[in-house]
């Protein structure tokens, strides 16, 4: 059983190209199945498994508690819950249609209705409040700077941060290249603030951070390596904790808020298309009803009969 789903993770980077996320995502949502399947339901080979199992194994994965912070427990998510259904759905598919299986059990499993929540987004009081360089500096400090300026000015995903490498600078000319999901390459301006705090980062931190080891990407951790994407984060959270931001960020939060501010400000929503780097127009269209929402609260909040 543990091959096919190595051919099927094969499948996804060489031929789909997802990003590496999505990857770990289904390849952790394909484990827990099996490890269900072999020990509640003994199943021991991918051709017993028909929609009864598949319906058996979300119904417990709908009652299973999670650890949550602060020692709470809850429920999976109806996000998680329609992730988990994508991901068998698209390995059946694989499966059937390379003829490992004789037919696809998960044909028929629906996916949840999600509802869609409007993204969470920084005011932009707190944006300058967040971007205010710490004293003293140190060349972790002035990464961390380079981090955020760039974030905001660009709205890259915290993976596409990570990733960045130097040959994808192109400073001189204002933009640089983003590999993004499905290894689909966009270029994306930098704006003036973020280029200062990139030049400084890279002419007095980042030599600092080098090492014999040290790859090519643009940021790195105090040991001169890359970072993964919960280092990165943990680091972001951390410094906005430091600069007195009460509320808690998510990883799009600055992404979140680059697309809505460019959008209040009269961009067009085809050209923020294009910088965050998504397939689908529908996809950029959930910041119109953002710009709808701040409108609202503006009207009620100081027309008379608002």
């Amino acid at each position: 059983m543990d091959a096919l789903i190595d051919d099927f993770l094969q499948y996804l980077r060489q031929e789909r190209g997802l990003a590496v996320c999505t990857q770990e995502t289904y390849a952790g949502v394909l484990q827990r199945f099996m490890r269900w399947a072999t020990g509640t339901a003994s199943i021991t080979d991918w051709v017993l498994v028909d929609l009864n199992v598949l319906t058996s194994f979300l119904h417990h994965e709908q009652n299973r508690m999670v650890a949550r912070p602060q020692g709470k427990h809850s429920r999976l998510s109806i996000e998680t819950l329609y992730l988990e259904i994508a991901a068998l759905r698209a390995f059946f598919n694989f499966c059937e249609r390379e003829q490992f299986l004789p037919a696809n059990p998960a044909e028929h499993l629906s996916l949840p209705r999600r509802w869609k929540r409007l993204p969470k987004s920084l005011a932009l009081n707190e944006v300058e409040q967040l971007l205010q360089a710490e004293d003293p500096e140190t060349p972790a400090r002035i990464c961390d700077q380079a981090v955020l300026e760039l974030a905001y000015a660009s709205g890259l995903r915290i993976s596409e941060l990570c990733g960045l490498r130097l040959e994808q600078l192109h400073l001189d000319a204002g933009f640089l290249q983003v590999i993004g999901k499905g290894n689909k390459e966009r270029v994306v301006p930098i704006g003036r603030k973020a280029m200062e705090a990139m030049r400084y980062y890279l002419q007095a931190a980042r030599p600092a951070l080098v090492n014999p080891k040290t790859p090519a990407n643009v940021f790195l951790t105090r040991r001169g390596m890359g970072f993964a994407r919960s280092t990165m984060w943990l680091r972001i959270r951390n410094r906005a904790r430091r600069s007195g931001i009460e509320r808690a960020l998510t990883p799009h939060m600055l992404r979140h808020s680059f697309a809505t501010h460019l959008l209040e400000h009269g961009a067009d929503l085809r050209v923020i298309q294009e910088m965050l780097g998504h397939a689908s127009i529908a996809t950029t269209e959930i910041y119109t009803h953002v710009a709808r929402e701040k409108l609202k609260d503006v009207h009620q909040k100081f027309h008379p009969r608002g």
